[in-house]
């Protein structure tokens, strides 16, 4: 039978729900309101593998020793018994957002089974492929010397079947020397000229499109006039006849990297994956390297000194590697060619090169000292670590 609602029950549920509804009634409506432009959105800081600071790790090793059969002498820093190695190769690159792992090198062969890697440029790419061939090694013991198709050095991996080589082209377009030619203006005290064609790429890798899935090119340590004196100029020739007015060397490296640029996109199948290392820093302090330049340093450098060395607009000695990348970074805008930026975590690492130990009588006396390349094992391991995880992502998003 229902249950009767008394006049005392009534009562008592009605003055509470009129309490409340002169209570909520005194608050303006809640209308849901679209976030602010003005208002800040937060998000977690983007992975940047080439921005970061060096940290001290002193459980760190270096993957390979003297005793790797790639080694170039003059950068085999353990062999010549550099002062500091083991501190050179404690420090490790931690990139701001993410972290990098070092490159596992059988895992990086097996990816790269039935795949070719290649470099393109001048010596500091063959430093690159050094470490390259030295870590990979580690994967496959039984890596083998190999030079064919216009290469200048490379390995190998017989395992993975597997191609890493080094072609040299420090300027990328073909030069020749020329003596002294008539009907060149401005020509005193001139003994020859380097003739540089903007517009065709160096023989030694101008058949090589159909080879390699991945590639690595640079230039820019030629581009001075410590390589190219007046007396012996780089004068600049397009569709086979001197460009006027003539260039100036930064002018002629605009030229030359933007018909490289045109060239690879034109000859290179879009499957090939294609990078440009930007300027790898060199350290010379009082002076250039014909100069008594020195780096001989036992840490990193502050980044508060970055500025001070690298920054073109204090006119140092080792000013060139950003008015570089300035330019060649403007030309690969809009290019399927991706900038491989190893400048910035370099310019710290002035303690890392083979300076005097050079493993050769009287080479200082003869050269200076090495404050360009790099000690091996050291800096390009990271730039190593750096390219593996960006082919290895690109491959196993594909």
């Amino acid at each position: 039978m229902a249950s009767k609602l008394t006049p005392k029950l009534i009562t008592c549920l009605i003055l509470p729900s009129c309490f409340l509804i002169l209570f909520y009634s005194s608050f303006p409506p809640f209308i849901p309101q679209p976030p602010s432009s003005k208002t800040p959105i937060l998000r977690s800081a983007a992975c940047n593998l080439f921005e970061g600071r060096w940290v001290l790790d002193p459980t760190r090793k270096p993957m390979y020793d003297s005793t790797c059969p790639f080694h170039r002498n003059a950068w085999n820093c353990i062999k010549n018994q550099r002062d500091n190695m083991a501190r050179i190769n404690s420090w490790k690159w931690m990139p701001r957002g993410c972290d990098l792992d070092r490159v596992d090198p059988t895992g990086f062969l097996n990816l790269m089974r039935n795949k070719n890697i290649g470099f393109v440029g001048d010596s500091l790419n063959e430093n690159f492929l050094v470490s390259f061939l030295c870590v990979l090694r580690v994967g496959d013991p039984g890596a083998k010397k190999w030079k064919r198709r216009g290469a200048w050095r490379g390995a190998y991996f017989p395992k993975f079947n597997v191609t890493v080589a080094y072609h040299r082209a420090v300027l990328l377009a073909r030069y020749q020397w020329q003596t002294k030619q008539p009907g060149f203006s401005g020509q005193d005290g001139v003994k020859g000229i380097y003739r540089v064609d903007v517009d065709i790429p160096a023989n030694d890798w101008a058949n090589i499109s159909d080879f390699y899935d991945v590639l690595v090119f640079n230039t820019g340590h030629w581009w001075g006039p410590d390589k190219f004196p007046k007396e012996t100029p780089l004068v600049f020739f397009r569709d086979g006849q001197p460009i006027h007015p003539s260039q100036e060397l930064m002018d002629g490296l605009k030229v030359v990297v933007k018909n490289m640029v045109a060239h690879i996109e034109k000859a290179f199948p879009k499957k090939v994956l294609k990078f440009w290392r930007l300027q790898s820093p060199q350290h010379f302090h009082g002076g250039d390297w014909n100069q008594n330049g020195s780096c001989l340093f036992n840490e990193p450098l502050e980044e508060s000194k970055l500025v001070l060395w690298f920054d073109p607009a204090n006119n140092g000695t080792n000013r060139e590697a950003r008015r570089v990348n300035e330019v060649i970074g403007d030309m690969l805008k809009g290019t399927s060619i991706r900038p491989l930026d190893l400048s910035r975590l370099s310019e710290w690492r002035a303690d890392a090169h083979p300076a005097v130990w050079l493993g050769k009588k009287d080479a200082v006396a003869e050269w200076g000292q090495d404050c360009l390349h790099w000690c091996l094992p050291g800096v390009p391991d990271t730039w190593l670590d750096i390219i593996a995880q960006l082919i290895t992502n690109n491959l196993t998003s594909i």
